[in-house]
């Protein structure tokens, strides 16, 4: 036996380095860097815009126009904590949950050119 093949016959009987952590670290990283993604991308647009619509819910009053979420177009009338009463033709009032709300729509403008 030469000395060489005796020292690749020791360098192999010994076990590899462990590394394990650098190896934690790395797979950590790639967790957290997940999870960013999906707050960024996910998480945080829909709680943006779940805020928004309580803030439009909170924000209706007498008067507004709105659309249902089942397209239904009406003048808001009155409104209790929980529901809401809609004219949406003449004589005809209708009571939804405040949570119908699908979107408030802009008064028309009148123009008396057209």
């Amino acid at each position: 036996m030469t000395l060489a093949s005796g020292a690749d016959l020791v360098l192999a009987s010994l076990a590899p380095p462990s590394g394990s952590g650098s190896g934690a670290v790395v797979q950590l990283l790639f967790f957290a860097a997940i999870f960013a993604i999906f707050y960024f991308l996910l998480i945080r647009p829909q709680q943006k815009q779940k805020a928004d619509r309580q803030r439009m819910v909170d924000g209706l009053k007498r008067g507004d126009r709105v659309v249902t979420t089942s397209g239904i177009h009406g003048t808001v009338t009155a409104m209790t904590e929980q529901t809401m009463t809609l004219r949406v033709a003449d004589q005809v009032k209708l009571d939804f949950d405040r949570s119908a709300v699908g979107r408030v729509v802009a008064a028309p403008t009148s123009d008396k050119d057209a």
